[in-house]
């Protein structure tokens, strides 16, 4: 046992967070999500949602702020409201002291193309819809 490590997180995630350097991006998707067709590693995380799991990982990860944008939100298009989590996130962001961080929306089809490119893809069973979620790594200062 280790202390302090937020129980959601499974050996295998903290294994990729570890491995995974400045700039690498890592994906939380929701359980709509084609993350065993679009992953490099896959994580499984079945029947946890996306804010626990945002949260866990932002209190232990530091978010790229040299890039342009290191949070990524999959829209549908601009027809569409903003997602009701969308707050949730905000909400965890201020809370892990990352409410420096802007989110970019990005449009469904290139945020799966952005998604291929990750790192890693966290599949959990988030019901919500437009929950998928994007981060880029940054570096401890």
């Amino acid at each position: 046992m280790l202390k302090n490590i937020p129980k959601c997180l499974s050996p295998d995630l903290l294994k990729v967070l570890m491995e995974m350097g400045h700039g690498d991006e890592i994906v939380l998707a929701d359980g709509n999500f084609p993350a065993a067709s679009h992953a490099r590693n896959l994580i499984r995380l079945d029947g946890l949602s996306i804010p626990e799991v945002l949260e866990a990982i932002l209190t232990l990860m530091p978010l790229d702020t040299y890039a342009d944008s290191s949070v990524f939100y999959m829209m549908h298009g601009s027809e569409v409201d903003t997602p009701p989590i969308w707050a949730e996130y905000n909400d965890i962001q201020i809370k892990t002291g990352n409410n420096n961080v802007v989110p970019t929306k990005v449009e469904r089809f290139k945020f799966y193309e952005q998604a291929k490119q990750a790192y890693a893809i966290i599949a959990t069973s988030e019901q919500a819809l437009y929950a998928n979620i994007i981060l880029k790594k940054g570096v401890i200062t």
